[in-house]
């Protein structure tokens, strides 16, 4: 059996169910996004067995209010963005459908989801918005060789890997004055707990698939 197109107007009404208004370019851009994830998604198992619309409400959520929360941040006009293990493109390629400052690189060392991501970037058009292929060790290293800051002004991640080891990770990548926002499902930490050279600043909780999910911000100092 065909599966079912993916039209403009269920997408406007899949994120108007959530709360989220969306105009039509950002709506087709996403759709785009969606059908191509669905159909690389039966080769591939980029998110499991769902329908676009679990995807939506379950994946996608995340973006929606991540645009919001990153639009309330101090960030530079112009930011240099990492989001480290991008994977099917998530949260990143539905953020930059929402939401598209500065030059944004989704970081995977997996060649497959590296080319899936590539493939969709090219039918979307989204405007600097590009995919790293490597380690993300080595990623500003060779962004840097091509002429591109050696420093990220803002690094996204969600489940890269545990929160304290992500921050020694992550502090050699940043500029002074740089954040960090992870995508959490559990509160934020508290002050006490957080390392020397870092300062938790806006944090934020939204509603998705039932549960409560977390944004974190941290300013590296």
């Amino acid at each position: 059996m065909a599966t079912q197109a993916i039209t403009q107007d269920a997408v406007i009404n899949a994120a108007r169910k959530l709360g989220r208004s969306l105009n039509n370019e950002q709506a087709d851009f996403l759709r785009t996004y969606l059908d191509q994830l669905i159909k690389w998604n039966r080769k591939m198992n980029l998110v499991g067995k769902s329908s676009w619309q679990q995807v939506f409400d379950t994946l996608i959520v995340d973006s929606l209010f991540l645009a919001d929360f990153l639009d309330g941040l101090p960030l530079e006009d112009q930011p240099l963005t990492l989001d480290l293990g991008a994977g099917a493109g998530l949260p990143g390629i539905p953020l930059r459908s929402i939401w598209q400052d500065g030059v944004y690189w989704l970081v995977e060392v997996r060649e497959k989801r590296s080319l899936f991501m590539r493939s969709v970037l090219g039918r979307m058009g989204l405007p600097n918005t590009h995919v790293f292929h490597g380690r993300a060790e080595d990623a500003l290293t060779r962004l840097a060789e091509s002429g591109h800051s050696a420093t990220a002004d803002l690094i996204l991640s969600r489940a890269f890997m545990p929160w304290r080891k992500l921050l020694d990770f992550t502090r050699p990548m940043l500029r002074d004055g740089g954040i960090i926002v992870i995508l959490a499902n559990d509160p934020q930490p508290a002050d006490s707990d957080i390392p020397d050279g870092w300062k938790l600043a806006d944090v934020a909780s939204y509603p998705a698939a039932r549960d409560e999910r977390y944004f974190w911000s941290l300013i590296k100092s």
